[in-house]
């Protein structure tokens, strides 16, 4: 059955997986979502260990269901994020941005299982090789860092499936179950939702930034900063000074300096619209209104239910 390899790998009712999002995936969120019958993720990109430790914890008293952590491995706290996940008793995991290699014996030697993010198959093939567990291919049509190849999620997916033998979970601008059908029939095993679970009640990041993914259009968001580490952000002042500054051909000295630090937090977490980052994907053109994440993916499973009922109809 599609979605099979997926449910009884992670131990889940739906082939469906939160993204891991910095500033909008805590405890509240990734319970929700696996309660919910999903895998929820706890995105520790935005978070050092002890702030870690607290929201598995606190997970932990909203669900008893499986739900795993994000882990960007360029993040300065990658490392010690992980040993304090494996402490607290956290068995799933999804590594995104850099090399599992370093990390994998000691998750194997735990009994984990680790998904890895990859943008193009010989990524996806390298990943396998290694001895990851499964694979998210990711489109470029999604928020926050992407790759560099700007691959689109409907032409990556079905390379990756047929490159690796280990389940594929479909990424980027996923937002409805129509789309999850459709990645299903690409051959993917399951998908994977960022944006879409960003604007809900129970994600954490700002009501500003939530309310801002509901209000963009389709063609709101636009893949910046190509010359340090790619990220889609929706329009506001500061993205248009990196547009600007791209346009007459800045340095990445000069790009990093516009960056600064803090500025995910700002726009995502504290609110500010015009000089934050607002990290979101191609799909927030599809969302219409922030909801709970249980009528989300409730939403999503009937809508591709029935788009694959569609499908098997016109046969």
């Amino acid at each position: 059955m599609v979605g099979d390899r997926i449910r009884q790998r992670l131990g889940i009712r739906h082939p469906i997986v939160q993204g891991g999002m910095i500033w909008n995936a805590g405890a509240r969120l990734a319970a929700a979502v696996s309660e919910a019958g999903g895998l929820g993720l706890i995105g520790s990109g935005s978070m050092d260990p002890d702030t870690l430790r607290l929201h598995v914890r606190k997970a932990r008293t909203l669900t008893a269901a499986p739900f795993g952590v994000n882990v960007p491995l360029t993040h300065r706290h990658a490392a010690a994020n992980l040993d304090v996940a494996l402490q607290e008793g956290v068995r799933i995991f999804f590594t995104s941005a850099g090399s599992p290699a370093p990390y994998l014996p000691r998750l194997r030697q735990a009994g984990a299982v680790v998904f890895h993010v990859v943008s193009t198959p010989d990524l996806a093939r390298k990943c396998e090789a290694l001895g990851v567990d499964g694979i998210v291919a990711e489109g470029f049509e999604a928020g926050g860092h992407d790759g560099r190849d700007e691959l689109t999620t409907l032409v990556l997916v079905p390379q990756v499936v047929a490159a690796v033998r280990v389940p594929v979970l479909a990424a980027g601008g996923i937002a409805t179950g129509a789309q999850m059908a459709a990645a299903l029939v690409l051959g993917a095993d399951g998908v994977q939702v960022g944006t879409r679970f960003a604007a809900t009640t129970e994600g954490s990041g700002h009501e500003a930034f939530k309310r801002a993914i509901v209000e963009a259009g389709a063609t709101a968001t636009h893949l910046v900063l190509k010359k340090l580490i790619p990220v889609r952000l929706i329009d506001n002042a500061f993205r248009r000074r990196v547009l600007e500054a791209e346009a007459r051909g800045a340095s990445a000295d000069e790009l990093r300096e516009l960056l600064g630090r803090g500025r995910a937090r700002r726009g995502m977490f504290e609110g500010d619209l015009e000089e934050g980052e607002l990290e979101a994907g191609q799909s927030a053109g599809l969302v219409r209104e922030i909801r709970p994440a249980a009528e989300v993916v409730a939403e999503l499973v009937e809508e591709c239910e029935a788009a694959l009922r569609r499908v098997t109809q016109h046969e």
